[in-house]
């Protein structure tokens, strides 16, 4: 299989240099590119391929010297990256989107990473050797494992720089069987409550950083653009936002880890979470939680891991009894204000949440074909 490692680095100012150097001639060969296959379709009514596009790269490297500071691979990379953009650009056309979105050329802000492919770099004593930037200091919290494909140097929205290998052939780390099931209602009031009575609180990180975050966009704001001033103050903006995302990126890796190692059978609801965020009301409160992200961790973290994971329906979880199947419809119907499941057909009471990760529970074990541990789940009347 297929796994990426991520480390973070720490260049000195002149590899800092260095790096942002090979970052601008790589943009400039994609702007480039971009601007050759635009301006020969428009003129001529002829298409490039990538390999056609490669043969530019000698001519250009007499035309701008600068590009003999970017090692050659990264060159290509960035035509290959135009050529992918192209091809995706034709499938949406194809397929009648009426916004296919055509390649777009590339600011300092929008073009943040660059790419070696199997050759350039290595590996050496806890650092990172790369081609024309020099020996890379860098955190190597864990081991690579594998065959290293390629390596991608990306700078993010604050200036920090980290290395991405791609690596092949890597041997999933399975755990041992287990028989246990477990089924996921997640919410806003509770983070995600499972069927055997765990409750995961919300944390609520951008409710939290709120505030941080008006402060720093408050100065933003008076800042003229284009100035040195509002750069600053943009990079400010960001390290908010960055500090949200890390918080809430430890605590999804968190909890998924410990699902998957608690349970051999996972079951989640498959919730439609870009439809959901159309509700404004919502909408904040619903991005903020991370819902999206945290099933693809249990997803990722299971399939290594030899688990099953199963998304369910959510369709009347919340509104059918666990115990007797009883769907409460019309004037009955539960709302989200109602936090609390009371069956009239067997006098139930329960969380709502939990009463839907029963359901949640009850059907997924229907659908993967494994026996029921609960009374099954079926249409009250």
């Amino acid at each position: 299989m297929r796994k990426t490692f991520l480390y973070r680095i720490f260049p000195n100012k002149k590899q800092s240099l260095a790096l942002q150097a090979v970052l601008d001639e790589c943009r400039w060969v994609y702007n480039k590119t971009l601007e050759l296959r635009k301006n020969l379709w428009e003129q001529d009514k002829k298409s490039l391929s990538l390999y056609d596009t490669n043969k530019f790269i000698l001519p250009w490297r007499e035309e701008r010297p600068t590009l003999e500071n970017a090692y050659s691979h990264t060159l290509q990379n960035a035509q290959e990256r135009v050529d992918l953009a192209f091809q995706a650009f034709f499938r949406r056309v194809k397929s009648g989107d009426p916004n296919p979105g055509f390649p777009r050329f590339k600011s300092y802000d929008r073009y943040d990473s660059f790419t070696f492919k199997e050759s350039g770099f290595k590996l050496e004593g806890g650092k990172l050797k790369v081609s024309k930037v020099g020996k890379l200091k860098l955190v190597f919290h864990r081991p690579t494992e594998g065959t290293i494909k390629t390596l991608t140097l990306r700078r993010s929205s604050t200036g920090k720089w980290y290395a991405c290998f791609s690596c092949e052939g890597v041997e999933p780390k399975r755990l041992p069987k287990n028989a246990e099931a477990v089924g996921l209602d997640v919410g806003l009031k509770t983070f995600a409550t499972l069927s055997n009575g765990q409750e995961i609180a919300n944390p609520r990180f951008f409710r939290q950083g709120e505030k941080a975050l008006a402060k720093v966009q408050r100065k933003l704001s008076k800042e003229a653009k284009g100035t040195k001033e509002r750069r600053f103050r943009r990079k400010a903006v960001a390290r908010v936002h960055e500090g949200i995302g890390f918080k809430r990126n430890n605590f999804t890796h968190q909890y998924s880890r410990k699902i998957v190692n608690q349970f051999g059978t996972i079951l989640v609801e498959d919730l439609r979470v870009n439809r959901m965020v159309k509700n404004h009301r919502l909408a904040k409160s619903i991005a903020d939680a991370g819902w999206s992200q945290f099933f693809e961790m249990i997803h990722a973290k299971a399939v290594e891991a030899g688990r099953i994971f199963f998304p369910v329906n959510p369709a009347y979880t919340s509104q059918t009894c666990s115990n007797c199947g009883y769907r409460r419809t019309g004037e009955e119907k539960l709302s989200l204000c109602d936090r609390f499941f009371d069956c009239p057909h067997c006098q139930l009471q329960l969380d709502r949440d939990l009463n839907a990760a029963l359901n949640i529970k009850a059907v997924g074990l229907h659908r993967v074909g494994q026996p029921l541990e609960a009374p099954a789940f079926r249409r009250g009347e």
